[in-house]
């Protein structure tokens, strides 16, 4: 069966810059395809992406987040645990589960890195959209 939908699933943190991936996501795949979902945060998304898999209704499902080092918390354990949560939900699904989740070392909130890492998510987003149309090609062809 060949899935023609796609889920986008992404963090509000920081939405002016991790929403800069799903522009790049929709330069491949026309935006028809693609259902979209915000959950709160990183640490959020691989719990949906999970459900979303096993609904049975997408070829694969992204997910993009923005994790920096606020200063509070640590920021290297929310950033592992998500890769490692979108990781056990693809393999637990058996759906691609892609991640476009960045962890900057040096990330300062000012325009001239804002602009940087808006203009590099889209680039991430583009790149998650042809991993995702790639797997599910390869994944067809596996099963005929």
């Amino acid at each position: 069966m060949t899935h023609t939908r796609f889920a986008f699933v992404k963090a509000n943190w920081h939405a002016d810059i991790v929403d800069r991936a799903l522009d790049g996501f929709l330069e491949l795949i026309p935006v028809a395809q693609v259902d979209v979902y915000d959950v709160p945060g990183a640490f959020e998304m691989p719990l949906v992406a999970r459900d979303l898999a096993l609904s049975g209704r997408y070829g694969a499902v992204a997910c993009a987040a923005f994790v920096v080092d606020g200063g509070i918390y640590r920021h290297d354990f929310v950033a592992q645990a998500v890769v490692d949560g979108l990781m056990r939900a693809g393999l637990d699904s058996g759906v691609p589960v892609l991640s476009v989740s960045l962890t900057p070392h040096h990330y300062q909130e000012t325009d001239h890195h804002n602009a940087i890492y808006r203009e590099h998510f889209v680039e991430k987003g583009r790149e998650a959209a042809g991993a995702a149309l790639a797997i599910c090609k390869t994944r067809l062809e596996l099963a005929a």
